[in-house]
């Protein structure tokens, strides 16, 4: 049996598992990155907490695997981080080598979740996969043939910031017009917001007691299984951009599966169901043929499953 680490590196926190080769969790933890103390702290401690749980559990690894929240090229450089003040276009494969001496690759922490529900999820048995992730921005993971599709400079994936307005929204990238603008959590929390500036009288403003701070994208959903009229509309803006976005994800790489995970997609078939009732509007037929629409399976366990199959 062969053992590798897989490491869901976090803004605040960072889960780390050892897993078996056939992707089975033989124990897990959670620490906190700290990132202001340094990369190489934050590695030293990951590699510490790898060794207590291989102490413990008698068994060694063979291999590390790091999702991590940026763009990876080559699954060794990182070119930038998010949310950390790191140094840009470090070989951080190169330091968690040097650290612990055991050969490690790292991919963009929602390529690596896609990874994991290709193999191991939703996704399993499908030769291609595009997995989604709606929560409070767009992130996305392509699978084709066995191999994620990173892109020469790491930035593959990023399906969040594909247009599908012209000079639309603002997005959170400074761009305008971006499907995350219009698919998001956050998209839907503004649209519903603005909505409820001018209608008081409805389920949803009910819901947050009239305090529009409080709207959350679950709100709007469950206002919505109510059969409130003014938050099946919003489900509805939701559905008709989701299934443009899906569209076009359908058109230029024709996957088996989209495998939708975060937050957005737990409203479950309110919103599945309008999304495929609206996706031949926006895909061709040949790429709508036996497609799949899933929910993603493995939830929190996502990030170490995908990052362990790095290197198995």
């Amino acid at each position: 049996m062969k053992y590798v680490a897989g490491v869901d590196l976090g803004g605040t926190n960072t889960k780390i598992g050892i897993l078996d080769d056939e992707g089975h969790i033989i124990e897990s933890k959670s620490i906190k990155t700290d990132s202001i103390k340094g990369m190489k702290d934050t590695f030293t401690r990951i590699w510490n907490t790898i060794e207590e749980i291989c102490d413990k559990n008698n068994v060694k690894v063979e291999g590390i695997g790091m999702g991590i929240p940026g763009p990876v090229v080559d699954q060794r450089r990182v070119s930038f981080f998010a949310n950390f003040p790191w140094e840009h276009n470090t070989d951080c494969g190169k330091l968690m080598e040097e650290i612990s001496g055991v050969p490690t690759k790292l991919d963009n922490d929602v390529n690596v979740i896609a990874l994991g529900e290709a193999k191991y999820g939703a996704g399993k048995g499908y030769e291609s996969s595009v997995t989604i992730a709606l929560g409070t921005g767009i992130g996305g993971g392509i699978y084709v043939d066995g191999k994620l599709i990173s892109g020469f400079t790491g930035a593959g994936g990023e399906i969040g910031h594909m247009k599908v307005v012209r000079d639309g929204k603002l997005c959170g990238c400074g761009q305008k017009g971006c499907f995350e603008a219009y698919a998001s959590a956050t998209a839907i929390i503004r649209e519903a917001t603005s909505r409820l500036l001018v209608n008081k009288t409805n389920a949803l403003y009910e819901m947050v007691g009239g305090d529009l701070t409080k709207v959350e994208a679950k709100h709007v959903f469950d206002a919505a299984k109510t059969g409130d009229k003014f938050a099946l509309d919003i489900v509805d803006y939701e559905a008709e951009y989701l299934a443009m976005g899906i569209g076009n994800i359908l058109n230029v790489i024709n996957p088996k599966a989209i495998i939708l995970g975060g937050g957005v997609a737990l409203a479950g078939d309110i919103l599945l169901d309008a999304l495929r009732a609206k996706l031949p509007k926006y895909a061709m037929n040949a790429a709508l043929e036996g497609v799949e629409i899933l929910q993603a399976e493995l939830g929190n366990e996502g990030g170490i499953k995908g990052a362990s199959a790095l290197v198995l």
